[in-house]
């Protein structure tokens, strides 16, 4: 795709974007992976604290959501519709741990073998954070999931109150609890130490952006995607 003719398509809206995909356009689909990467890497992380297993949920809600597009009405933002099919996603695949977890428990007849998750982040993201960024995410990661991805999408991702609530099928109100909660789970101070470089946290780019537009792409139906054999 031509520069120009590239910097005119990334400008449509999500909207713009997914009709053109659900006529036929389905390369374009890679438009939304790219603008939700990020977004859809923060927040299911923050539940299920597994790098790799975050990678997996984000496949697979892109692919649900491309299924399902014709059943995107607009009431919400898309946006908000991917995110909540990301977060649904990611709740199902952590439901499903804890009662593997609970088996492997029951087997062991009443001692405990289960291995805690870890809150710790691949070598690839421990590198290219700052020590500063890296104590944020650390300090995220261990408050309770109902805190931790509510103060993700708000203060992390800067999703709105109602877009957030939304997603995660909440009330504002609670939403705004949950926030105030977290905020003071994590010491004031640390994030005055961040700052500006909370926004760095959670990366989902280069390689890790462009394997997952990949993978997707290789999930699709052939019969939609509109290339030839």
């Amino acid at each position: 795709m031509e520069i120009l003719e590239k910097a005119r398509v990334e400008g449509w809206t999500d909207e713009q974007v997914v009709g053109r995909v659900m006529s036929g356009e389905v390369e374009l689909y890679e438009i939304i992976m790219r603008r939700y990467n990020q977004r859809l890497y923060r927040v299911v992380i923050s539940i299920l604290r597994d790098a790799a297993e975050t990678e997996d949920v984000i496949q697979d809600a892109y692919v649900r959501a491309y299924e399902h597009l014709s059943q995107f009405e607009g009431r919400a933002a898309f946006s908000t519709w991917l995110t909540r099919i990301a977060v649904h996603e990611a709740l199902a695949r952590l439901r499903k741990r804890e009662r593997i977890q609970q088996l492997d428990t029951n087997q062991d007849e009443g001692e405990i073998s289960v291995n805690p998750v870890s809150p710790a982040l691949d070598p690839e993201q421990t590198v290219s954070k700052a020590e500063l960024s890296g104590m944020l995410e650390e300090a995220v990661l261990a408050l309770p999931e109902q805190y931790r991805t509510v103060l993700i999408m708000r203060d992390v991702e800067e999703m709105s109150t109602s877009e957030t609530a939304a997603a995660l099928s909440l009330s504002e109100e609670n939403v705004k609890v949950r926030l105030h909660r977290g905020r003071a789970m994590v010491r004031r101070e640390l994030f005055a130490r961040v700052g500006a470089t909370a926004k760095n946290a959670f990366p989902f780019l280069g390689a890790r952006c462009d394997r997952m537009v990949a993978r997707v792409f290789e999930r699709l139906p052939a019969s939609k995607n509109g290339k030839d054999d």
